[in-house]
């Protein structure tokens, strides 16, 4: 260790760094860590000294509380496993570059090292200063300066009280053009002390190769590897900071440079001066990420969107989840409920009477212009140029590998304007991904996207009684099935505020979705809550709104999704158009990879004891006693279904089409769960409720 931090443990900290201590050094810092440990009952076993003598009164100190120096030794061995033991020393030539007599071993369980200050000319260097070499001391000092500023204290290689203060006085007036300063009459009492030595590589009995002198402790760059790079021709030191990797690493030099400086000077024969530095670079202490993220953490590091209902949802108990950046009504719970009552409550009331779902969230896309039908076909595996003006329809869209990339409902307004949803958190993947398109690969089609997820409301009302509240809401609103079928689309007003609704479900249950102006959405809450309560109308969240999609088998893109599934793979052959002539992903769709019979596909299952709910994650397999155990696929989404009275699954299954019927086996840590492939559409197959 540093025989500084050692002092610091003890003296801040009260840490004892080791019970038996040595020191290391070629100045007198490390005599004042000894003399600290010393004092506080720290046993230290010698300072081992490369200096011949030294007359200080710090080391004098030393002397007289009995501490044991060994003058013009260097340690050249340590020994132990995972730990410090023992060291070895060697007593130096007189010139100081061999060893000479016999080894001596010390015992010890801490070795602190002192290398003597240099000055800590990083940020001036930073900043496009030019250094230059003292030699009488052995550092680099301040020179050129590239700006108004100036270098002072120890910055400036002023280690001494006495120099601190006469030369910073002197280089403030000549830096601010003042006649005096505060410190002109300042008298200090020279202190100086002894100065140290320096040996760049210290020498030891056994050459290099042998033995590692590690000079980038960081990068584990050693006095071997600057002595190659010299031997294979490098000569400019930033050719071999970069081929030995020394003084790259966060301390950006500040623990080896000068002795890697040392090293390649005495090597080449050149002068210290003559080699410059290499260029150190930001920052100049090592900073956590946090630290460089600033107010970016935690709350701060992403916004949080909140619905315009959001106030009332608070108000009303709910618990939230994070949907993208949204904060989601997650289920409301009622007179100290759990979640899992509090759904099955929820599911319960959306089918049997009505629900509503706050669904402000879903990512909406504006598209206009006299190429907007045609860009539908490129981009969704459906066709669209004959979707009727109000109707709606449902979309897939796919990568380039053919792969599910999100999905949603798309709305036509007009002949050349349509309404995009998506998935909440896809929303600006989908704006970004989708004007990428346009303006590189098909800049001559004639359309424009607006982002619009925050211009709408969203309330989506749901359930046998859903129409029902709808006509008390907008009772000029002719909702009969002639008029306003499933999958299309009304303009309407709910008093003065204008509104347009859509009759979509993503529940399999009878469902109008009202969308009006954000500012408006509180209001427009409050008023379906209203004429709802007749019904015992019941908000529910999003956990909710999950199982009673799961009932249907419905997907939730990144959810039942991975970026591995095709629609083939999802059982949604239904929706991949076979006469449209192109499409994003089509080609892909037709690679004998995504074509294979078993690749993983979406399956239904059920558990054999009907009250058991799986793990969502949980890996599926056919056999048990197979030695490694064969993972046939994992559970996508799990729950317990109030309305069929039994756990129901969704999981991605290998070869799971031809499987319907199979009995499958979930490992878990301490039993294994017993499960049937079946269809995924668990719920009201025929799709009766949609016409309710």
């Amino acid at each position: 260790m540093l025989s500084s931090a050692i002092k610091k443990y003890a003296d801040y900290y009260g840490v004892v760094c080791g019970k038996k201590n040595v020191f290391f050094t070629n100045n007198d810092t490390a005599y004042e860590s000894a003399i600290s440990l010393v004092n506080k009952g720290i046993k230290v076993e010698a300072i081992i000294d490369i200096r011949e003598k030294s007359n200080s009164s710090v080391v004098k100190e030393a002397k007289n509380l009995g501490l044991k120096i060994l003058w013009s030794h260097t340690v050249v061995d340590t020994h132990g496993y995972k730990k410090l033991k023992q060291i070895s020393i060697m007593e130096l030539s007189k010139d100081g570059q061999s060893t000479v007599g016999s080894k001596t071993k010390i015992d010890c369980d801490c070795l602190g090292i002192a290398g003597g200050w240099t000055p800590a000319v990083h940020l001036f260097t930073q900043s496009g200063g030019k250094l230059k070499f003292r030699d009488e001391d052995q550092v680099f000092i301040p020179n050129k300066y590239s700006s108004e500023q100036i270098s002072i204290g120890s910055c400036n290689g002023d280690f001494e009280l006495d120099e601190i203060i006469k030369n910073s006085s002197k280089s403030l007036k000549e830096f601010l053009k003042i006649d005096q300063t505060d410190y002109e009459n300042l008298s200090v009492i020279n202190s100086k002390e002894a100065d140290k030595k320096n040996i760049w590589l210290l020498p030891s009995d056994k050459v290099i190769g042998k033995t590692k002198p590690f000079v980038d402790y960081q990068n584990d760059a050693t006095a071997k590897d600057i002595k190659l790079a010299l031997r294979e021709g490098f000569r400019s030191i930033e050719h071999v900071k970069r081929y030995t990797t020394t003084g790259m690493g966060t301390d950006q030099g500040k623990l080896g440079n000068m002795h890697a400086l040392g090293i390649i000077a005495d090597t080449a024969g050149l002068k210290m001066g003559e080699l410059g530095t290499t260029t150190f670079r930001p920052p100049y202490t090592p900073l956590t990420f946090g630290t460089i993220v600033g107010r970016n953490v935690g709350e701060y590091f992403d916004i949080f969107r909140r619905t315009p209902m959001n106030d009332w949802h608070i108000e009303n108990k709910a618990e939230f989840e994070n949907v993208g950046q949204w904060k989601r009504a997650w289920y409301y719970p009622k007179n100290n409920e759990t979640m899992y009552e509090a759904v099955q409550r929820e599911s319960i009331a959306a089918r049997e009477s009505a629900g509503l779902l706050d669904a402000s969230t879903l990512g909406k896309i504006d598209i206009q212009g006299s190429d907007a039908s045609e860009f539908l076909n490129r981009v969704y595996t459906n066709a669209w140029s004959k979707l009727g003006i109000g109707k709606c329809r449902y979309g897939l869209m796919l990568n380039e590998d053919g792969m599910v990339y999100d999905d949603g409902v798309t709305t036509r307004l007009n002949e050349n304007h349509y309404i995009m949803t998506t998935t909440t958190g896809g929303a600006a993947n989908v704006m970004g991904k989708l004007e990428d398109y346009l303006q590189t690969e098909w800049p001559e089609l004639d359309v424009y996207l607006t982002s619009v997820t925050d211009h709408f409301a969203t309330a989506s009302v749901c359930g046998p009684n859903s129409k029902k509240i709808i006509t008390k809401l907008i009772p000029n609103l002719d909702l009969s099935d002639e008029n306003f079928p499933h999958m299309s689309y009304k303009d309407a007003r709910i008093g003065k505020i204008q509104c347009r609704v859509m009759r979509i479900s993503f529940t399999g249950e009878l469902s109008y979705e009202i969308n009006v102006q954000a500012n408006y959405g509180k209001s427009l809450w409050e008023k379906c809550m209203d004429a709802g309560k007749d019904f015992n109308i019941t908000p529910y969240g999003t956990e909710t709104m999950h199982l009673l999609r799961a009932e249907k088998g419905f997907i939730i893109v990144g959810q039942d999704t991975d970026g591995t599934m095709t629609p083939i793979d999802l059982q949604m052959d239904w929706i991949v158009s076979k006469k449209k002539y192109d499409f994003i992903g089509k080609r892909s769709l037709y690679r004998s990879d995504t074509m294979r019979e078993d690749r993983k596909q979406l399956v239904g299952l059920l558990t054999e004891n009907s009250k058991e709910i799986l793990e969502e994650g949980a890996q599926i397999v056919s056999e048990l006693n197979q030695n490694p155990i064969e993972m046939l696929g994992h559970v996508t989404s799990s729950y317990y279904s109030p309305n069929l009275n039994k756990s129901i699954a969704l999981a991605v299954v290998r070869g799971g089409k031809n499987m319907m019927g199979k009995k499958l086996f979930i490992p878990m840590e301490d039993r294994s769960i017993n499960v049937t492939v079946v269809d995924p559409v668990f719920f009201d197959k025929e799709n009766e409720r949609l016409n309710a």
